[in-house]
């Protein structure tokens, strides 16, 4: 399992239901990382999306509590044993958690690798995703070049867990 997301430099990830900032060459790179896969979010996060519409050639997975949540183009997962239980079925490399911060909170000890955007501003944010740089169990292995969008500096950086809990024990 994977973890996506874009933080800002206080490691905020969203407010009001939006992301903090649209940056095309992010929105590219999360769709080359997730085309063909599962991607698993919460209701929120599923409920964000453009049209409210699964993210066309993945499976889509959402974790709500709610049992008067209903969508047929999506697998519903009620609690934690279900979700673990239905990505069972598919390779692990394939499976990326994708938000929001609850959902992060929950996956991330589960997780093998973290995919960042970092973008080099601060934005008034409430929801925030693990400060990587303070979890001792994960190290920073790569970081691209700086880049710039609309005088916005931007990178992608990826980060490996060194102490992966199995979540099939």
């Amino acid at each position: 399992m994977k973890a996506i997301v874009a933080v800002d430099l206080n490691w905020g990830i969203g407010c009001g239901g939006k992301l903090l900032q649209m940056i095309p060459e992010d929105m590219k790179f999360f769709k080359e990382k997730t085309l063909g896969k599962i991607v698993v979010m919460g209701r929120e996060t599923f409920e964000s999306l453009p049209g409210k519409a699964p993210l066309k050639d993945r499976i889509n997975i959402v974790l709500s509590k709610s049992e008067f949540f209903k969508d047929d183009r999506i697998i519903i997962c009620r609690s934690l044993n279900e979700l673990f239980h239905e990505i069972e079925k598919y390779d692990t490399d394939d499976v990326f958690i994708i938000g929001g911060e609850s959902v992060y909170t929950q996956f991330l000890s589960y997780c093998s690798e973290a995919y960042l955007t970092k973008i080099e501003n601060t934005y008034l944010a409430d929801k925030k995703f693990a400060n990587l740089d303070k979890e001792k169990t994960w190290e920073r292995v790569s970081i691209s070049d700086s880049k710039n969008y609309n005088n916005i500096q931007y990178s992608f950086l990826k980060y490996v867990n060194n102490q992966l809990i199995n979540y099939n024990k």
